[in-house]
């Protein structure tokens, strides 16, 4: 079982296509072919379905465990004694969609122009998805809000946010508890730390139940908004940001409410590559420039 054949066969999972993983290894798609077969014969089973692209087998599925945990060995040993500018690296981190948008532009941009040779991957999910990425070896590092709990984490704070309620532009005087009674809040999907901060508000507020609609992006929640569909509750800093695009206000909340710190979380510093080490060095260099 070679190294570059499980190599394949994640860009193939993770793409779904033999074609483009063949492009992202830089290859020709019979190669990417031939290794597949290879490993199959070697494992005894069909590791995708290849009608419609390749979907993973369940034996497929049980593989990209093992694989994960055998490249990531493999890259500490290489990065251990050879470091990052004799073979290629790849940084993945986790964001959230309003850190992805706003504050993470500058780090990336510093981190590419200083070590381009570094492929950077970003995933964009709500804070409670992105923990989970980050424990099951997913990513290297990710971007949430709040401090994490857990103890075997090493924990970096990078920004710190103002949340605002925000409406429709004609919102001028905080909402009644009636008035939230009878309206609706458009929030990102469960697990977003900024959806949690409107229960608690409502609960400020002694409402105990109101509608919250899930949405995907900040596009999608501004343009509701604007639309006069309900509240959110959103950095200001995002806020600011698209009020030239939406017809959009906000008012102050409660400091207990309103202030909140995005955080960098990684596994332990032992366990950090050379990408990793050199992403952090770089947040760490210029955060303190980047407007709070």
């Amino acid at each position: 079982m070679q190294i570059k054949s499980l190599r394949l066969f994640m860009d193939v999972a993770e793409t779904g296509s033999f074609v483009a993983a063949a492009e992202r290894q830089h290859t020709v798609q019979s190669n990417v072919t031939a290794h597949i077969k290879k490993l199959e014969e070697e494992l005894g089973a069909l590791l995708f379905h290849r009608k419609g692209g390749a979907r993973l087998t369940t034996a497929g599925r049980d593989v990209v465990t093992y694989a994960k945990q055998i490249l990531k060995s493999h890259d500490d040993v290489l990065g251990l004694f050879k470091g990052d500018e004799s073979i290629p690296s790849r940084l993945r981190i986790g964001a959230m969609e309003t850190t992805t948008a706003l504050r993470l532009p500058p780090v990336l941009a510093a981190f590419h122009a200083r070590y381009a040779q570094i492929d950077i991957t970003v995933e964009t999910a709500p804070t409670a998805q992105l923990l989970t990425q980050l424990i099951e070896g997913d990513v290297d590092g990710v971007f949430i809000a709040g401090k994490p709990k857990h103890k075997r984490l090493q924990v970096i704070k990078a920004f710190s946010e103002e949340l605002v309620l925000v409406g429709p532009k004609t919102l001028q005087k905080f909402p009644t508890a009636e008035q939230f009674l009878e309206t609706t809040f458009l929030a990102f999907r469960q697990g977003c730390s900024y959806r949690q901060r409107i229960e608690q508000l409502l609960s400020t507020c002694g409402v105990n139940a109101t509608r919250i609609f899930e949405f995907g992006s900040i596009d999608g929640i501004l343009g509701c908004v604007a639309s006069g569909m309900g509240y959110s509750i959103m950095p200001l800093s995002t806020v600011e940001a698209h009020r030239h695009r939406f017809d959009i206000g906000y008012l102050n909340l409660p400091s207990s409410i309103a202030n909140i710190d995005t955080y960098f979380v990684t596994a332990k510093q032992s366990t950090w590559t050379p990408s990793l080490t050199r992403f952090v060095d770089i947040l760490k260099t210029i955060k303190s420039d980047v407007k709070q």
